[in-house]
C-alpha cells in the first residue's frame, strides 16, 4: 500500500479508515511517495513531519478524518510559506491559518503541503518564475489551468484525494475543466475568505477541487458558516452532502448554450458540450428552454478589475522589481498608472449591466450549460493562445465563459464530460 496512492474519492477514502482497511499513515505515505515520484510539479512546499503527526493521531470520526490533502500555496497555513507564488514575496511566513484552511485542519484533515498556483492567481495557467511550470497529468505538454493548476494536477494525477482552490475568475473550473475534476464555484460569500478578506471587486470564491461531487458537497458542509473576518460571508447552511440525490430535477428549465452568448468555442468542445447536455436532459428530465443570452462582455474592463487588488499586494515592489513579475503580471501593472477613478466607474457600472442581464436570464430558466474552456488545454508554458481553431480572439477574453457567475455572485460548477 505504501507505494499505491488512494485513487478513489475523499470520502471512500475516510470510509476505508473507518473499516480499518488502511490507516491514514498508510495513505499520506502513498501520497508522499506519489509526489516524490511526480514530474507534474504540482506542490511547493511539503511539510512531511507535520503531515505524519496528523495522520498518525487522525480522528477518522472526523468528515475528513486522516485525508491527506493539498492547500492552494494563496491560501495562508500557518508556519508554511506565504509566498503568492511570487518571487516577490518567498521569504514571507503565514502566521494564521485561513479561515477554509483551519475548517478543513478542524475537520481532520491532514495538510500535506502548498500546491502552485500562478502569480498572485492573475492568469490561467500555472508557470511562475518562483516555482516553475505545472503540468497536467494526462498530457505532461499541457496545462492543467490556473489559477488553482497545482490543486487541478495534485488531484487529478493521483497525488492526494482532494485540494483547496480559490475563484475569482475561473480559477476553479477552468482546471478543473482541463483536468477532468468536479470544481464548484459556490454562492458568493458561502464560504468565507478570512483572514484578510479583500471588500473589492467582489469576485473570489473559496472551495475545492475534487474528484466526486459528494467531495465537494462535504467540503462546503465543512467550510461554510459566517465569519467575521469576511463581511460578505453567509450564514451557515447544513445538509450539503446529505441532500446529494434527494431533489427532483424534472420540469426544471434549462438553457443550452457552449458559447454562453457567443463566446468562440472550438466546435469540439461545443459538440462535447451538446451531447452532455442531451444526456443530462433525458436522465433528469428537464426542459430545454430556448433563451437569447446576452450579457455585456468584459473586454478592457475585467483586465482592469484586477488591478486596484494587484497594486495593494505590489506597489512598494514597482517600478524597481517589474522584471521579476512573470510576463503577463508584469504587463499589467504597465498599466496601473492609468487606472482611474472613471475605470472603477466602468466596472461597476459592468457589473450592475450584468446582474440585470443574469436576472433577466434566470427569469426565464433554472440553469444553463455551457462550456467551461473554449478550447482543450494549451502549452504548459503559456501563452494563452491567440486563436480557437482557425477564429483569431483576444487573449484576455478566455474567461468569458465564467467571469459572469463571479461579477454577480451566481453559484457555477465544472463537470467532466
Amino acid at each position: 500500500m505504501a507505494d499505491t496512492p488512494w485513487l478513489g474519492d475523499a470520502c471512500a477514502l475516510v470510509d476505508a479508515f473507518r473499516a480499518k482497511e488502511l490507516s491514514p499513515l498508510e495513505a499520506l505515505d502513498a501520497s508522499l511517495a506519489a509526489i516524490d515520484r511526480s514530474d507534474l510539479n504540482a506542490f511547493s512546499y511539503l511539510d512531511v513531519d507535520a503531515a505524519r503527526d496528523a495522520a498518525r493521531n487522525a480522528d477518522v470520526s472526523l468528515p475528513f478524518g486522516g485525508v491527506p490533502m493539498g492547500i492552494k500555496e494563496l491560501e495562508r497555513v500557518k508556519g508554511w510559506p506565504f509566498t503568492e507564488a511570487s518571487l516577490l514575496f518567498k521569504d514571507d511566513v503565514a502566521d494564521v491559518d485561513g479561515t477554509q484552511v483551519a475548517r478543513v485542519r478542524g475537520a481532520g484533515g491532514v495538510l500535506v503541503g502548498l500546491t502552485t498556483a500562478s502569480e498572485i492567481g492573475f492568469v490561467n495557467y500555472t508557470s511562475t518564475k518562483l516555482n516553475g511550470t505545472t503540468r497536467n497529468p494526462w498530457n505532461l505538454e499541457r496545462t492543467p489551468g490556473g489559477s488553482s493548476g497545482g490543486s487541478a494536477a495534485a488531484v487529478a494525477g493521483g497525488l492526494v484525494p482532494i485540494a483547496s482552490g480559490g475563484d475569482g475568475g475561473g480559477s476553479i473550473r477552468i482546471p478543473s475543466g482541463y483536468s477532468g475534476l468536479f470544481g464548484l464555484k459556490a454562492t458568493y460569500g458561502r464560504v468565507p475568505r478570512g483572514p484578510y478578506a479583500e471588500i473589492e471587486p467582489l469576485t473570489v470564491t473559496f472551495g475545492s477541487l475534487a474528484r466526486s461531487v459528494r467531495d465537494s458537497a462535504r467540503w462546503v458542509d465543512v467550510c461554510n458558516g459566517y465569519d467575521p473576518r469576511d463581511p460578505h460571508s453567509l450564514p451557515r447552511v447544513e445538509g450539503w452532502e446529505a441532500g446529494l440525490g434527494t431533489h427532483d430535477l424534472s420540469g426544471l428549465r434549462v438553457a443550452v448554450d457552449p458559447t454562453l452568448g457567443g463566446t468562440v468555442v472550438h466546435p469540439e468542445v461545443e459538440a462535447i458540450v451538446l451531447d452532455f447536455a442531451e444526456s443530462l436532459i433525458k436522465a433528469a428530465g428537464l426542459r430545454q428552454v430556448d433563451v437569447r443570452i446576452a450579457f455585456p462582455q468584459p473586454g478592457p474592463v475585467w483586465a482592469m478589475a484586477g488591478l486596484p487588488g494587484a497594486l495593494n499586494l505590489l506597489h512598494k515592489f514597482l517600478p524597481d522589481r517589474v522584471g521579476e513579475l512573470t510576463d503577463e503580471l508584469g504587463m499589467g501593472m504597465g498599466f496601473a498608472d492609468m487606472y482611474r477613478a472613471e475605470h472603477a466607474a466602468r466596472l461597476e457600472g459592468f457589473r450592475v449591466d450584468m446582474n440585470e442581464a443574469m436576472a433577466d436570464l434566470f427569469d426565464q430558466v433554472d440553469m444553463v450549460i455551457c462550456a467551461t474552456n473554449p478550447y482543450e488545454a494549451f502549452n504548459a508554458e503559456g501563452p494563452v493562445p491567440s486563436k480557437v481553431g482557425d477564429e483569431l480572439v483576444n487573449p484576455f477574453d478566455t474567461g468569458r465563459l465564467t467571469i459572469p457567475a463571479n461579477m454577480t455572485g451566481h453559484p457555477a460548477v465544472s463537470i467532466p464530460a
